[in-house]
């Protein structure tokens, strides 16, 4: 089946016992058995698995073309879950752009079990495979990239990551964060990657109304040993979660539409603002490596960067300026939100290495929501102007 087609069928036939066309949310902690080792139907405790997260991880199993997939209670319980196949003294090679919460549990939580981070030079194949070394276990990378967009060539880091062996004999895994394009716009599993994990609060979700991440996988192996943690962790989403994630999956082919969309016509008024010193948008032909778009990619999530003129004071006075778009966390639901990555989503950075990356104070992530393209400009122009004054 096609992509829109799996988005509304996948996970969510009609309920058995009465027909509903929905999923029912299962509110439930445990289910009845009718003896020792006798379940009565599936499933034993909800923290294990329930029917609400089951057909969930069925859904997203399918839009991503993976053999398996796994829910949990936010993008970084997704995150943690994979960390967890490492063992002290393993090392994972990093690209340079990634988020700053994946940041956070590398060098801030992980460290104190002796995990080395190895960080490529830039995001070609040639600089990760430079990177790697005798101990690596995971290569972990984002395309595009948060927030500065920069584009991996997904199938050929692959070709390079399973032709290394490390110490043990055996080819690192390669991890791949897909939640900028979405599986609407690209499915890494079918490049070559061998782990993709989503922070489902974002595109999936769609509505600003949900925390949840998910882990997807071919390999069962692998998947036994995440679907272990996700069992002994317990970080898992509630069923209500649960259903307004497949709620959202249901529109997310139209919604990325839309998205890409308006994202291009805002892309094209900033860059030609005087205001605004540089955009950063993988649709503009002459970005770098812009040529990955059309190989890997069906489509353009509504994510763009840009730096305005001036410092600290200039950002703030812009924010200042708007009047529909919001600044807040975030990305990827109707509403258009902005953001300042140095002091939010990558402030757990050091200001030297956001420096080294391009995360300079005058540097603002835009996710272009659904609304009228005209307005988003506007206002843009409108706090652009104020700015100025």
């Amino acid at each position: 089946m096609k992509f829109s087609t799996l988005a509304v069928h996948a996970g969510q036939r009609p309920d058995v016992l009465t027909g509903a066309v929905c999923v029912p949310v299962t509110l439930t902690s445990t289910f009845a058995m009718d003896g020792i080792g006798k379940l009565r139907g599936e499933f034993e405790y909800a923290r294990s698995d329930n029917p609400s997260r089951h057909a969930l991880e069925t859904s997203i199993a399918a839009i991503e073309y993976g053999k398996h997939a796994l829910a949990f209670a936010s993008g970084q319980a997704a995150s943690t879950a994979v960390l967890d196949l490492l063992q002290p003294d393993d090392e994972i090679v990093a690209t340079p752009n990634i988020y700053g919460g994946t940041y956070r549990l590398f060098h801030k939580v992980y460290n104190k079990y002796n995990i080395k981070i190895n960080v490529a030079k830039d995001t070609t194949p040639d600089a990760i495979k430079k990177a790697l070394t005798e101990k690596t276990v995971l290569v972990w990378g984002e395309s595009p990239s948060n927030p500065l967009l920069d584009l991996l060539d997904i199938a050929k880091t692959a070709e390079h990551v399973h032709n290394f062996r490390n110490k043990n004999g055996v080819a690192p895994l390669l991890v791949i964060d897909n939640t900028f394009p979405s599986p609407a716009f690209q499915n890494p599993l079918l490049l070559g990657a061998d782990i993709v994990t989503h922070s489902c609060t974002k595109y999936i979700g769609g509505h600003s109304d949900v925390i949840a991440g998910a882990v997807v996988v071919n390999d069962d192996a692998i998947y036994e040993k995440l679907k272990f943690y996700q069992n002994a962790a317990g970080a898992v989403p509630e069923p209500f979660s649960c259903f307004l994630l497949q709620r959202g999956i249901r529109t997310l082919p139209l919604r990325m539409k839309k998205h890409e969309e308006n994202a291009y016509r805002v892309a094209e008024f900033l860059r030609g603002n005087s205001a605004v010193e540089a955009a950063f948008f993988p649709g503009f032909t002459d970005f770098p490596r812009h040529d990955l778009v059309k190989k890997q990619m069906s489509g353009l999530p509504g994510m763009i960067s840009f730096k305005i003129h001036g410092g600290i004071d200039d950002v703030k006075k812009f924010f200042a300026g708007l009047k529909l778009i919001i600044l807040a966390e975030s990305l990827g639901g109707p509403e258009t939100l902005i953001c300042h990555p140095a002091t939010m989503t990558h402030a757990a950075l050091p200001e030297n290495e956001r420096a080294k990356i391009g995360i300079t104070d005058n540097l603002i992530r835009l996710s272009v929501g659904i609304e009228d393209a005209d307005d988003l400009v506007d206002d843009l122009r409108e706090a652009l102007i104020y700015r100025s004054r």
